[in-house]
């Protein structure tokens, strides 16, 4: 994909991101090139601009390796294990920081002309670029709006490397990227004019966009969400989640997460989010801790986390009195299945996004609750998994086929499709039912 310049690459990006419209984001452009790209998204979605300064700080005698980086509201993110690997001096550390510092209030200041940094409080933050190369910047600035209060974090640029967009993704909520080609060596080839952004227009698209009348956005069809850390007890062991509960909530969805993931998945937390905006509360937490994670056997041991998703299940009924579903994907659909069929386990509906249900092996029968599989048309080994898996459920249950997706959903549109099933399932089975 070839862009004519960093207006194209926004318009073309901007539509890829209608849908964060509804979410009341704020646009965030990494300066200078970012900018542009960054105000047609803003203007498109009707948010406010705003520039996210970020330094990343550079190992003394390696500039390049970063050990952490800072931006505005006195944010400070450092990778203590690179600084002890290192053995950086802590003089030395200061030293780069106040370098750093100074010329991120000369950047804010002279950017922003005056104006205040807007509040990421709770809000969705869309971080724009005009491309990526290696993403350490991207991945610094992800980190600095998450520590400023942002509710959820979209990575969008219009080109990037495949190896760095993946890594991105595990650093984002998520990440929208219109092209990642394999033959990638620097930004400033996919643009047929990739001229230096001045400060001057960098500036003038700021002022700009801050002129221009705030639109008034209707609010949530259920109210406010509240979002908070917990601390999962899972039989003793505790372990870390995000619960979410908009305003009203009748029922809520606990995710178990696939092999190699965790509660900061992007695609869980995509789903999270559809099904937040129908109403339904979510807790998406780890079922392993960090050194059982560094265990590749655990993820696999469908026992063990069918047994902590059962514990947590108790707590979270305890804590707040409402219907449960469950939405696994991978081989957290199977400890989700085999979860399921734990006798005093009353769960609602389960919705498999996918996922390995062979895995929950003879317990498959035993499940009551209504559950959906959905599988991608281009993931043929677990579609097959699947069916047999349908053929020793004798609970209600339905197979959907995403058309072209493979086993992650990245190809578009393709999640969004997950999401949609998913709310619906859940909203059928998990609501109370009206006369």
């Amino acid at each position: 994909m070839l862009f004519t310049d960093r207006t194209d690459a926004g318009h073309r990006l901007a539509e890829a991101l209608r849908h964060l419209a509804g979410e009341d984001p704020v646009v965030l452009g990494l300066p200078r090139g970012g900018v542009p790209v960054a105000h047609q998204v803003a203007t498109a979605l009707g948010a406010p601009l705003d520039v996210i300064v970020v330094r990343k700080l550079g190992v003394p005698y390696h500039r390049e390796l970063g050990f952490g980086a800072i931006g505005e509201g006195g944010v400070r993110v450092i990778s203590e294990d690179i600084v002890r690997r290192g053995r950086i001096r802590q003089a030395d550390l200061q030293a780069v920081e106040r370098t750093e510092e100074a010329e991120l209030v000369r950047q804010a200041r002279r950017f922003r002309a005056g104006r205040q940094r807007l509040s990421l409080k709770g809000r969705t933050a869309i971080l724009v670029d005009d491309g990526i190369a290696t993403g350490a910047t991207a991945a610094a600035a992800c980190e600095v709006v998450r520590a400023q209060g942002a509710g959820r974090v979209v990575l969008a640029v219009p080109v990037a490397p495949p190896d760095a967009a993946a890594w991105l993704r595990t650093k984002a909520d998520e990440v929208v990227c219109l092209s990642t080609p394999a033959a990638f060596s620097a930004v400033g080839e996919w643009y047929e004019d990739f001229s230096q952004t001045p400060d001057e227009e960098v500036i003038a698209l700021l002022t700009e966009a801050a002129a221009r009348p705030v639109t008034e956005r209707p609010a949530p069809a259920h109210g406010a969400r509240v979002e908070e850390p917990v601390e999962v007890d899972a039989g003793g062991v505790r372990l870390a989640g995000d619960l979410t509960l908009p305003e009203g909530a009748e029922a809520v969805v606990m995710f178990a997460h696939g092999s190699g993931s965790s509660r900061h998945s992007p695609r869980n937390r995509r789903v999270a989010g559809v099904l937040n905006q129908a109403g339904l509360g979510t807790l998406l937490f780890d079922l392993l801790t960090p050194p059982e994670e560094a265990d590749r056997a655990n993820v696999f041991d469908i026992e063990t986390l069918a047994g902590r998703l059962a514990d947590a299940t108790r707590w979270l009924h305890s804590r707040v009195p409402i219907p449960i579903g469950y939405f696994g994907a991978s081989t957290g659909a199977a400890a989700a299945l085999r979860a399921a069929a734990v006798a005093d386990i009353d769960i609602g509906a389960v919705v498999s996004r996918g996922g390995r249900p062979d895995l929950a092996g003879p317990h498959l029968g035993e499940v009551t609750a209504p559950t959906l599989l959905i599988v991608g048309g281009a993931d043929p080994l677990v579609l097959d998994l699947n069916r047999q898996a349908m053929e020793e459920l004798r609970c209600e249950n339905q197979l959907e086929v995403v058309p072209h997706a493979t086993h992650l959903f990245e190809e578009p549109g393709t999640l969004d499709a997950v999401a949609d099933l998913a709310q619906d399932w859940f909203t059928r089975h998990l609501a109370p039912q009206t006369e």
